[in-house]
């Protein structure tokens, strides 16, 4: 028994895949903690009577978990799996989403969170991991001619366009992540043209039409009146008198933190502007980030994702199957999009969103379906390694003919 366990662990500690994205996961998750430390500090002072280090211990704890997910993806479950899974798990997700509205609705809350055995769990984060696993499916399965991919399209659209609506309704930006997302799968999955064109216009004459009409919408509808609040005030000038009588926003917090840091920053927590944001550690710690560590240490973090999306482009390119290809290159762009989307919130060149930067924002589910993601990349690229061994072995086979194949 004791064998067979310690067997279990040698098999899990191997760190198979793509050594660079390992790499870089290393260095997000070390940014991780560094940033996490210094942004909760003051934080776990007031709530935590005193025990500063209690959110980095918490961090630790789950980007352990998150690497356990991960070692337990490359090791154990084969990239068919997630092919499988891909419809039960679409379909589960619209219910858990479902779920959360509905019991939002009930708390008077947004819908964004659902308690479950005292954890705070994100459906959409669900829906996001799922949502890449479907499209993938039903891209890898209808490429064999124009008429297959309008399908695919169709089979996208009706699916994949519920749970897209269903996030929509507690969570705008995660919702229009996960379109973008699609979108750019379906084009590299050489859907027609027109279809995606026709998709995008309708998102936003749909999007326009809701936007004019929050006056007669119900603030208990989701959180189109927050969405449009947001966009209105990144595009407008609030007067001096009332941001006297208000006091800074969050967003003008997340600026003068990136004001302070200049070029080389205060240095490791040495950040004053975390004291009194609410969302330091979360949307804006990129800009917390930056007033640490500078606009060199920010621009690293801005290297790391950017060397993660090549990576992941590479693994696409070598994977010998549709289904492995089409997953890399959607988890790869989810996690990209969505860390661009942080960072352009943080240095106010984009409206303020909620979007965490992946693997580096404090979180707990959502570092835990990050770590997915990149277990699922990981496990492709491995697969196509073993495929690369196996080539040559193949092609001797084959050219050894009939008698030569019965004698191996």
């Amino acid at each position: 028994m004791i064998h067979k366990v310690i067997d279990i662990l040698k098999r899990l500690i191997r760190f198979r895949g793509d050594k660079v994205v390992w790499i870089v996961l290393f260095f997000l998750s070390l940014s991780s903690l560094l940033i996490v430390y210094s942004a909760t500090g003051s934080l776990a002072f007031r709530k935590m009577d005193g025990q500063t280090g209690y959110y980095l211990v918490r961090q630790l704890i789950f980007i352990s978990a998150g690497l356990g997910i991960i070692l337990f993806q490359v090791n154990f479950i084969p990239v068919r799996f997630y092919s499988k899974i891909a419809t039960p798990g679409l379909i589960i997700a619209f219910g858990v989403v479902v779920v959360g509205l509905l019991m939002g609705a009930k708390t008077e809350a947004t819908g964004r969170t659902l308690n479950l055995l005292g954890f705070s769990f994100q459906p959409a984060e669900l829906a996001k991991l799922v949502m890449v696993m479907y499209v993938a499916r039903m891209l890898a399965n209808h490429q064999e001619s124009r008429d297959s991919r309008r399908k695919a399209f169709w089979l996208i659209l009706i699916g994949g366009g519920l749970l897209c609506f269903a996030v929509f309704i507690g969570n705008f930006s995660t919702s229009a992540l996960m379109f973008a997302t699609v979108m750019c799968m379906m084009f590299i999955g050489r859907v027609p043209f027109k279809f995606l064109g026709g998709t995008v216009v309708a998102g936003i004459v749909l999007m326009a039409i809701l936007l004019i009409a929050t006056p007669i919408i119900p603030k208990s509808f989701g959180r189109i009146h927050t969405v449009k609040g947001r966009i209105e005030r990144f595009f407008t000038d609030t007067p001096e008198e009332e941001k006297e009588n208000k006091g800074l926003e969050q967003e003008e917090y997340g600026l003068l933190a990136v004001y302070e840091g200049g070029l080389l920053g205060k240095g490791p927590g040495a950040s004053e502007v975390a004291n009194y944001m609410a969302a330091a550690y979360n949307d804006f710690i990129f800009a917390i980030f930056i007033e640490e560590y500078g606009l060199i240490g920010g621009g690293m973090v801005l290297l790391l994702y950017l060397i993660f999306m090549y990576r992941g482009g590479v693994i696409m390119k070598r994977s010998t199957r549709t289904f492995p290809a089409f997953l890399t290159i959607g988890y790869t762009l989810i996690l990209t999009f969505q860390a661009m989307i942080n960072m352009g919130v943080a240095v106010g060149a984009l409206p303020v969103t909620g979007q965490p930067l992946p693997l580096v924002s404090m979180g707990g589910t959502s570092t835990l379906f990050t770590a997915a993601m990149l277990g699922c990349v990981l496990s492709v690229s491995c697969q196509n390694q073993k495929d690369k061994k196996l080539e040559p072995e193949m092609t001797k086979m084959l050219a050894a003919g009939p008698d030569e194949d019965q004698k191996l």
